[in-house]
């Protein structure tokens, strides 16, 4: 193969995987980037392909680990052979404020680095971070073999990647704690777990535990029940299963399966390693040690706590006047109203005004103001926050009054995808530029909306799709 038909393969290789990346995470995660940067040999400039800006704003730390200093060429470990295209020698995340990566030295591509945003609502890095090892690894594959015999697989394979990240992730944890012998076998128990999440008791979803312990471990627990070997319900049977959650949900007991059957009910003893799948009606989160790994819903899982973390409220909260510490409590008050009203599954608005005398808005005007500072208020307010209208919290951190009507002229920013709450909230932001409005949707993630604009919601990045994209070499990237 010529060097410009070699030049063409690695470019279908890369926009390949990169494509199957980030489609992947972005139905795991949300809108996610995918990034890269390789040098093909060690004698080769490093290059970089970032379709949708990802690394934007990085060029100083680019231009230090990889231009001002050569040590990354110097990696003596890698057979420069394209046989060993499974020898992937680790090299360390940078660190980047922001971003997730993975990379690898091997044979059949010297160098590469993967990157991809950190998402402020992950369960864990851990499913993400093991996405990334594997586009390292099949890069790596895909280049060893010929362009002739290349299928594309490695996208789709990506694109698909969902369980065997969290499954993979799970074999991670397992093999520190109990090592490689283990008869506890993953992609069973999540394939149930997804099963029983989606099967309805009575027209009632899933609530409750379902512990998996190693068979070593079993003795580690109290058990209230045991079933005899002989009856115990097999994990398979998902319906059997769903019924016999209802004997743990809303208390502290708990299923207790070895990955195949289901053993008993045991109480809030715990062994010293466990996976537990923790149901919580419509979505659930699967655990490991009591630490998230990821949640699960409409027979998927997915990285998201089902906690709102506005960042965007908080860094505008940052750039006004306000002081760091009224910055901290004014924003604290806000996302425990938010995760109330998602918890109890109704939409609410919240006026956040900074200015030094709040405005006049029209709805249940409060004299005097009550005090967010204290804690009876805020639990008041979390109530009020269920009346049609907005919650007005002045820069002062008192309630200023509730079932409030926010009005403003039409403007060509208008959703009309979205409701009237939300529509609302974009009129009046857009003539009080001095006013942030949260808006909750039972059915939407949260929205941040200031001067007009939905903070959150908007897209930042042009969504582009492409076959094959474009490379940038790196000292051209960083403007040199």
């Amino acid at each position: 193969m010529d060097d410009q038909g070699r030049q063409s393969f690695v470019c279908r290789c890369v926009s390949d995987i990169l494509n199957g990346l980030s489609d992947g995470l972005t139905h795991f995660s949300g809108p996610s980037r995918a990034a890269v940067v390789f040098a093909l040999r060690p004698d080769s400039p490093m290059v970089l392909c970032d379709p949708q800006n990802l690394l934007k704003g990085h060029e100083p730390i680019f231009k230090n680990l990889y231009l001002d200093s050569q040590q990354w060429r110097g990696n003596d470990k890698v057979r420069p052979d394209r046989r060993y295209s499974t020898e992937i020698v680790p090299v360390r995340d940078p660190g980047l404020a922001g971003l997730l990566s993975n990379g690898g030295y091997s044979g059949p591509i010297f160098f590469q680095q993967w990157f991809t945003e950190h998402h402020p609502d992950l369960c864990s890095t851990g499913p993400t971070e093991c996405w990334l090892e594997h586009a390292v690894w099949r890069l790596s594959c895909d280049l060893a073999g010929d362009a002739e015999l290349y299928t594309g697989i490695s996208g789709y394979f990506l694109r698909e990647y969902a369980a065997h990240a969290v499954r993979d992730h799970i074999v991670d944890l397992i093999n520190a704690h109990l090592g490689w012998d283990t008869p506890m076998r993953v992609y069973p128990i999540l394939d149930a777990v997804l099963m029983i999440s989606k099967t309805q008791e009575e027209g009632a979803w899933p609530e409750g535990r379902l512990l998996f312990v190693d068979p070593c471990m079993v003795d580690q627990l109290h058990f209230l029940v045991r079933f005899q070997k002989a009856l115990q319900p097999q994990l398979i049977n998902c319906k059997h299963v769903r019924k016999l959650l209802l004997t743990v949900e809303h208390s502290e007991r708990s299923l207790v399966s070895d990955g195949q059957a289901v053993l008993g009910i045991c109480d809030g003893a715990l062994p010293s390693f466990f996976i537990c799948a923790d149901f919580r009606g419509r979505h659930g989160f699967l655990r490991v040690n009591g630490n998230a790994v990821c949640s699960f819903a409409d027979g998927k899982f997915n990285s998201t706590t089902y906690q709102a973390k506005p960042v965007q409220l908080e860094e505008l909260l940052l750039e006004s006047n306000l002081s760091r510490v009224d910055c901290y409590l004014l924003f604290k008050t806000v996302v425990s109203l938010v995760q109330h009203a998602q918890q109890r599954k109704h939409g609410c608005a919240i006026v956040i005004d900074l200015n030094e005398q709040p405005v006049r808005i029209s709805g249940q005007s409060l004299a005097p103001p009550l005090d967010l500072r204290k804690p009876d208020t805020l639990n008041l307010t979390k109530s009020l926050a269920k009346v049609d209208g907005a919650v007005h919290i002045g820069a002062d951190m008192h309630v200023h009054g509730f079932a409030c009507l926010l009005d403003g002229r039409a403007f060509e920013g208008e959703d009309l995808a979205r409701g009237a709450r939300y529509n609302s909230a974009l009129r009046f932001t857009a003539e009080h530029p001095q006013i942030i409005v949260v808006v909750v949707s039972s059915d939407r993630p949260v929205s941040v909306i200031h001067q007009g604009m939905d903070v959150r919601g908007g897209c930042a990045w042009p969504q582009q799709h492409s076959c094959m994209y474009r490379f940038d070499r790196l000292d051209h990237w960083v403007g040199l």
